[in-house]
């Protein structure tokens, strides 16, 4: 199909749109980045550039002074991430299936109760007690995978698109032989990869950035999430320096990196992610669309 010059100048108008939103989401990571590697004194007097204001790296020399503990807690945060991923994935693409289904007669029963707990939830103190009496999760790995398997946003998307899937398939595989899981696990997880691999890096970057849970159920800090560990760091570098301008602790404040600290934890919380994002792109962008547009 042959374009028109106003089809062709309305791509380059969009291409350049999409080129300055990117720049847009690009910038306030490269200041960080920027910010992290730079001397403290210098970044309080001059402000934020895309250049380091004195090549520096004492923020990230003082974060990881004691290396142990920070590999620990990145130990910890990637088995959280995969472990609860996988498990979270499985269990939400199970019950998306079963309510997608139009064959099943209670589907919107489920799918109200599912609804429903998006908009109301037992709350803090029943939801405490009932991990830490009843299902004894206090101070356990479990304790920060339980809380995030089901959770409503993530089986809607995945229901919206399981519901495009033509019930003849299903019945063509029936007429086969094949029963319901082996149905589940050998036709319609393999052609919902686009939106399994959305889903997934929705769940993952959810337990990859969670501290709340660790604050909340665990006192080893054998099993703190790193970014409950690097929250600790910044209350202590929150404390240092609110107790050097009251007269308490005598060391020179001006040693002590605070902002450049901050921008570093930053890099080192969501480093990792920013890499693995990249190979999960294409999927997630098919993921979004697919079973959006009907017809």
């Amino acid at each position: 199909m042959v374009q028109s010059k106003k089809e062709k100048a309305a791509d380059k108008v969009l291409t350049l749109l999409f080129i300055l939103l990117a720049l847009f989401c690009v910038v306030p990571i490269l200041y960080i980045l920027s910010a992290s590697l730079s001397d403290e004194i210098q970044l309080t007097k001059e402000g934020y550039s895309l250049l380091p204001r004195g090549f520096s790296l004492e923020a990230y020399k003082y974060i990881l002074e004691s290396p142990k503990p920070i590999i620990n807690a990145y130990g910890v945060t990637i088995l959280v991430t995969l472990g609860g991923t996988a498990v979270s994935l499985l269990v939400t693409t199970m019950l998306a299936y079963v309510i997608a289904r139009k064959d099943f007669k209670v589907g919107r029963v489920f799918a109200f109760m599912i609804f429903f707990s998006m908009l109301f939830n037992g709350g803090l103190v029943p939801t405490y007690i009932m991990l830490t009496k009843y299902y004894h999760l206090k101070d356990t790995i479990w304790a920060l995978i339980f809380p995030y398997i089901i959770m409503p946003w993530h089986v809607f998307l995945m229901k919206g698109f399981l519901a495009d899937i033509p019930t003849s398939l299903i019945e063509a595989a029936k007429i086969d032989g094949a029963g319901e899981v082996k149905t589940f696990f050998k036709i319609i997880v393999p052609i919902s990869k686009p939106a399994l691999a959305t889903v997934g890096l929705f769940i993952a970057f959810t337990y990859w950035n969670d501290w709340y849970q660790s604050m909340l159920y665990i006192d080893s800090p054998d099993i703190n999430s790193l970014q409950f560990y690097l929250y600790r760091i910044m209350n202590n570098i929150q404390y240092l320096s609110t107790s050097m301008q009251a007269g308490n602790i005598s060391i020179d404040i001006a040693s002590l990196p605070s902002e450049t600290a901050r921008m570093a934890l930053c890099i080192l919380a969501a480093g990792p992610m920013l890499v693995v994002f990249p190979f999960f792109q294409k999927y997630f962008v098919k993921g979004l669309t697919v079973g959006a547009v009907k017809g």
